[in-house]
């Protein structure tokens, strides 16, 4: 049985988190520290450290609960993200489902780029448990299309969403909209 969290931990837990969430949000991700999230929330540095090791933990902390609803909703949800039918249709296209998960990254990386950023920098992205449940997803679903090779293309459908690379784009004027065509169209040709 897992140990009940105590009050005060419980209670510095949230500060570090809300506090991270503003630095983070605030300018910079990658130039934000352990210090500066330390002193925002009001907790020493040994308090930080026992729970997060990290920056980036805590970045990831603040993703899990936000990355585990698209999780539940592409295991057991209506398609086409879900493998459900939608209504009384069939069920989607590997090509139509990859577009919906792409939607759903998308919206998830507009509204928390910030903690992408500051969560997975270079190789630690592909480290993440989210990660490797989105690797499968696609593997699985090019699998499903008769890609000769799924594991090299569930990567290479993947890296559209590095939070780098869509910040780039957002900041040169692509909207979410667009970024999402692009990659529906992406998925079309590739899975289709």
């Amino acid at each position: 049985m897992p140990e009940k969290e105590r009050a005060d931990a419980a209670r510095n837990r949230a500060r570090v988190l809300a506090a991270a969430e503003e630095l983070f949000a605030a300018g910079d991700p990658g130039a934000v520290t352990m210090d500066d999230i330390a002193k925002a929330a009001g907790v020493g540095r040994g308090t930080l450290y026992r729970r997060y090791p990290d920056r980036a933990s805590i970045a990831q902390a603040l993703l899990d609960e936000h990355e585990r609803v698209i999780q539940e909703r592409i295991l057991r949800g209506p398609g086409p993200l879900g493998p459900e039918p939608a209504s009384s249709g069939p069920a989607a296209t590997p090509a139509e489902r990859l577009a919906a998960f792409y939607e759903a990254q998308v919206e998830l990386l507009e509204r928390h780029v910030h903690l992408y950023l500051g969560a997975e920098v270079g190789a630690a992205r592909y480290a993440t448990g989210a990660y490797a449940f989105w690797r499968q997803h696609v593997r699985l679903l090019a699998s499903a299309a008769g890609i000769a090779d799924p594991d090299t293309a569930a990567d290479l459908l993947l890296a559209p969403l590095a939070p780098d690379l869509y910040r780039r784009q957002r900041d040169i004027g692509v909207t979410p909209e667009r970024y999402v065509r692009a990659l529906s169209a992406l998925a079309g040709k590739y899975l289709g």
